[in-house]
C-alpha cells in the first residue's frame, strides 16, 4: 500500500474510458458540447491496462471506470473483460448514464463487476429532457430495471439543482422503499464547462439533509464506510439507503484515497487540481514501469492537503466534468 504525503492510502482509481458523452447534462457540459479531443490523443486500451497493473503492484486495488459515457467507446467489454483479470485488482466498478448500458448488463455481472452507479437526476421524463437534453429517461430506467433483476448492487447519483430537480427528492427517496438500492444526492460542482452556474451554492449538502429530515422525520444515520463520499441514511424499514456527498463543500477530503486518470491521460490526484501529471507522455516517450512507478511515487508525495488548496494551486474552474472524468 502506497500513502500520499499527508498520510492518506491511495487505493482507489477513477479512470476515464472517453470524454464524449451522448447526453447534454446542464450541469456537465455547455449546451453545444464541448470539443471532443482527436482519437490520437485518448489513451488506447492497452495504455490503459498498462497503467493498471503498474498502480495495481503500487497497491490501487479497486478501479472505477467513467467517462464522459463509457458505453460509446467501442471494444469496452473486451477492455474490462482484460482489466478484471488484472493481479492485485480486488473489485472493478463503472459509473454510466444508463442510456447505452442495458443490452450490456449480464456481461458485466459475468465479468464480476462490483457495483453500477447510474446518473438519474429525476423520475420525470419532462425534466430529464431538460436537463440532460436528450429523451433517455426510458432507455435509462431499462438499465435500472436490468441492473436489479440481475442483482447487481447500484448506486443512483442525483445531482441535486436549482429550480431544476430539487422536487424529486421524495421520488427518488421512495426508490429505496422496495429496492436495495443506494440513492445518493450530490451538490452540484462547477465542472460543466462553463463554471458555477450560481453566485452561492443553495442545495448545500446540510439543505439536502434538511429537507430529507423534514419528508421523513424518523431518518436515521448510518455508520459511513472507510474513505466514503457519502454521509449515509436510511429511512425505517425501506430496503435500500441514502447518501448525501458534499462533492462541493468538500468535507470528506481528509480520508480520500482516491486518484483520477483523464482519457486523454492526465493524472488528478484531486478532483480540483488542473492535472498533475502527463502520464500519456511518459508512455508515449518510452518510459519503463520503474519510472511511471518513480513518476507516480513521486506525485503521489505532493498531493494538495484538501479540493480548495487543489483549487488555489489552479486557475479558475471551467472544464467539463466530461473531460475529467465522472
Amino acid at each position: 500500500m502506497i500513502f500520499d504525503n499527508h498520510n492518506r492510502p491511495i487505493t482507489y482509481l477513477r479512470l476515464a474510458v472517453t470524454d464524449r458523452c451522448n447526453l447534454r447534462c446542464f450541469y456537465c457540459m455547455p449546451e453545444e458540447g464541448i470539443k471532443y479531443l482527436p482519437k490520437h490523443q485518448l489513451l488506447t486500451y492497452e495504455e490503459m491496462l498498462r497503467l493498471v497493473r503498474v498502480l495495481a503492484r503500487l497497491g490501487v486495488s479497486k478501479v472505477r471506470i467513467t467517462g464522459g459515457e463509457p458505453f460509446v467507446r467501442n471494444g469496452l467489454m473486451e477492455f474490462l473483460e482484460q482489466m478484471a483479470a488484472i493481479e492485485g485488482l480486488r473489485d472493478w466498478h463503472i459509473t454510466t448514464n444508463g442510456v447505452l448500458t442495458a443490452p450490456h448488463v449480464p456481461d458485466l455481472v459475468r465479468l464480476g463487476v462490483g457495483s453500477v452507479n447510474l446518473s438519474i437526476d429525476t423520475l420525470d421524463r419532462e425534466r430529464f429532457r431538460l436537463i440532460t437534453r436528450r429523451d433517455e429517461l426510458p432507455a435509462v430506467q431499462g438499465t435500472l430495471d436490468a441492473l436489479l433483476e440481475q442483482q447487481v448492487p447500484v448506486k443512483l447519483n442525483a445531482v441535486v439543482m436549482e429550480g431544476k430537480n430539487t422536487e424529486d427528492i421524495p421520488a427518488l427517496a421512495e426508490l429505496t422503499r422496495h429496492h436495495p438500492v443506494e440513492v445518493r444526492f450530490i451538490e452540484e460542482m462547477p465542472f460543466n464547462g462553463e463554471g458555477s452556474h450560481y453566485p452561492v451554492l443553495t442545495w448545500t449538502y446540510q439543505r439536502i439533509l434538511d429537507e430529507l429530515q423534514r419528508l421523513y422525520p424518523n431518518l436515521q444515520k448510518l455508520p459511513d464506510p472507510a474513505h466514503s463520499t457519502s454521509y449515509l441514511y436510511q429511512i425505517p424499514g425501506y430496503q435500500g439507503n441514502i447518501g448525501i456527498i458534499a462533492a462541493f463543500s468538500r468535507t470528506f477530503c481528509g480520508s480520500c484515497n482516491r486518484i483520477r486518470m483523464t482519457a486523454q491521460g492526465t493524472l488528478k490526484t484531486c478532483l480540483y487540481d488542473s492535472g498533475v501529471l502527463d502520464v500519456r507522455a511518459l508512455l508515449r516517450s518510452g518510459a519503463t514501469d520503474d519510472e511511471l512507478t518513480a513518476a507516480f511515487l513521486k506525485t503521489f508525495a505532493h498531493r494538495p492537503k484538501n479540493g480548495f488548496e487543489a483549487e488555489q494551486q489552479r486557475a479558475p474552474v471551467s472544464e467539463s466534468m466530461s473531460t475529467i472524468g465522472g
